[in-house]
């Protein structure tokens, strides 16, 4: 068994090495992907490919650029952000007007995030997160913290993002524009109308991109022993196209992902307790070697969202 296997590999070396043998599918692209790649490799892991989502730009761009305009005028008290995907969004529009995000901006309105990825990718913009959960990096986390009334709030979120943050804003009080700022789409986005990866992830180390037809013969033949889901619309492609697991165990980014794959029928073998890259590993450790303490979380890290 591979979990027996690691524990004896790692005897007197705590987090050195502890999934070696084990074979990981993420279920990521590439450029998205790097970061998880890199620490599982750290632990002998062999992480696999299966890219399932990629992000298109916004087909109704009118609704966008009229609610962003707005933004820049100052009618809005609230900009929320709730994944690194909306930031290249606006990150785009702003520069189509000859603007950072960070000079769009005025600065009557204050910005509120979710996770610490989408935090520091605002920081090294020069925009300043005036509210973001510590504890609970959700939607929910953000609701449990948000001033009473508060105005007006800017949202713009995927196509498929859970209309929950919204509504919970508004019973706070708040008004709350909603607004599509990018599509999620199968993989490949259209390059015409994709973002730019971060530039970046081409630095991290290759790893095999599977086709769908390989992952299943993978699975078939036992040779996957975990598959990672980092939102509820990869778990639905995870039991569309690679059901029946079999000996897999399914790893899940945060709760709306596990909520979703239960929903599916999908056993879940574990789930992240941030949404991070140390989250996932961590996760993938308690699913393959049971018992195991896993490591300390390190300086720096990526977070996936857990939302659509």
């Amino acid at each position: 068994m591979m979990g027996r296997r690691s524990a004896r590999h790692t005897e007197g070396q705590p987090g050195l090495r502890v999934l070696e043998g084990a074979r990981v599918l993420v279920t990521r692209s590439p450029e998205r992907a790097a970061s998880l790649v890199a620490a599982l490799r750290e632990t002998g892991a062999e992480p696999l490919l299966l890219p399932l989502i990629d992000f298109e730009r916004a087909r109704d761009l009118h609704s966008l650029e009229v609610a962003f305009d707005a933004l820049g005028a100052g009618a809005y008290s609230w900009l929320v952000i709730s994944s690194v995907t909306t930031v290249q969004a606006l990150e785009e529009l702003a520069g189509e007007r000859g603007a950072t995000l960070s000079q769009w901006l005025p600065g009557t309105v204050q910005v509120a995030t979710i996770g610490p990825a989408t935090r520091r990718e605002l920081e090294s913009r020069g925009i300043t997160v005036d509210l973001a959960p510590a504890r609970l990096q959700s939607g929910g986390g953000l609701l449990d913290i948000w001033p009473q009334g508060q105005g007006s709030v800017f949202l713009p979120q995927a196509d498929i993002a859970d209309g929950r943050l919204a509504e919970g804003l508004e019973s706070l009080g708040a008004s709350v524009q909603a607004v599509t700022a990018y599509h999620t789409v199968d993989y490949p986005a259209d390059p015409a109308r994709s973002f730019t990866p971060d530039g970046g992830a081409g630095r991290q180390p290759r790893s095999a991109v599977l086709t769908a037809s390989d992952a299943k013969a993978e699975l078939a033949a036992g040779r996957l022993h975990a598959v990672v889901a980092a939102s509820p619309s990869a778990a639905r492609r995870i039991h569309a196209g690679l059901w029946p697991l079999g000996d897999c165990r399914f790893v899940a980014i945060g709760r709306s992902t596990a909520a979703e794959a239960e929903r599916l029928g999908l056993p879940v073998a574990a789930v992240a307790e941030q949404p991070t890259t140390s989250g996932l590993v961590s996760a993938l450790i308690e699913a393959l070697v049971p018992g195991h303490s896993a490591s300390p979380t390190p300086a720096s890290e990526n977070h996936a969202k857990d939302r659509t």
